[in-house]
């Protein structure tokens, strides 16, 4: 009689890249089946690493999510770009996201320039996102045009926001780990706390209902998170602007436009958090915050 053999469990990092605004974070919300990550149609919304925990009954699959890779034009761009390359060199898996219903972008030659100096051999698969939103000429078309980018890739395509082809992706990762233990609790599917994820659903927010109101320039520091009992979680916060002229764009005739981004702001909290959630918004200047190094330790980049 065969001796039974206990299931291979595997488990491994994998490095989320591609440029702003092609569906990464969006992507890593879908195969968690919970918001974890903001999401925006403003580019750089992910400005810095954060993990997405997938417990499969076999695998855990921790996504590292990256700022999108760009031609930096200040330091907290340089130090996004730096983040998103040192993901790389850590990673075991490299999940290239792109847009197909585009052309490939100047900065996605910029990328994989970048995996061609890695200096070492990382199983890369190219997940050719939202294909939902092309016909399939045109999708040939760029498919074609992004594989001379990175040949070695495996490409896929993909919607993340339909969902085709998710399963099939979450297989091609896990077949391409190694085998191991988890890293993780299994209950565990992010590395950042509630008030973390809290400042970066109040920016998500205000990058929404500000639309081009207001450049990239803004930055929230969650000063106050305090839990209330029943009476769920107290949060106060300050919205962090580069220029005079950029405050009473936030706030707002009457404190309007504030008001609305502390109503959309805390409903996204308290769906994430699953309680009720007091949030207290103000904003103040910071001229200049991008490009302060020591401004930027402060805000945690």
């Amino acid at each position: 009689m065969e001796p039974i053999q206990a299931p291979q469990y595997k488990a491994g990092f994998v490095a989320v890249m591609g440029r702003p605004n092609v569906g990464k974070s969006t992507l890593i919300n879908t195969l968690l089946g919970q918001k974890i990550a903001a999401v925006s149609p403003r580019p750089q919304t992910t400005r810095k690493r954060q993990m997405g925990i997938l417990n499969l009954e076999d695998a855990q699959i921790i996504f590292v999510d990256t700022p999108g890779v760009h031609e930096a034009r200040h330091k907290l761009g340089e130090n996004m770009n730096q983040e998103a390359i040192d993901t790389l060199q850590d990673s075991d898996v490299i999940l290239w996201v792109v847009d197909i219903s585009q052309k490939p972008h100047p900065d996605e030659y910029i990328l994989a320039e970048h995996l061609r100096s890695l200096g070492r051999s990382v199983p890369t698969i190219m997940a050719l996102n939202k294909v939902d939103l092309v016909d399939e000429a045109t999708s040939e078309k760029n498919q074609a045009a992004f594989i001379v980018l990175a040949p070695e890739a495996l490409p896929l395509t993909i919607s993340a926001t339909r969902g085709d082809n998710l399963e099939l992706l979450v297989n091609t990762i896990t077949g391409k780990l190694m085998d191991g233990f988890p890293f993780f609790p299994q209950d565990q599917i992010t590395d950042l706390y509630e008030r973390e994820i809290a400042a970066d659903l109040i920016r998500e927010t205000a990058l929404k209902i500000l639309r081009d109101e207001v450049p990239h320039g803004i930055a929230i520091r969650i000063d106050q998170y305090k839990e209330r009992n029943e009476h769920g979680a107290y949060i106060e916060a300050t919205i962090f602007v580069e220029k005079e002229s950029h405050k009473p764009i936030v706030i707002g005739k009457g404190g309007k436009k504030l008001k609305e981004i502390g109503t959309s702001a805390r409903k996204e909290i308290e769906t994430m958090s699953g309680r009720k959630v007091y949030l207290q918004l103000r904003v103040k200047v910071r001229k200049n915050w991008r490009n302060d190094e020591k401004v930027l330790r402060r805000f945690g980049y």
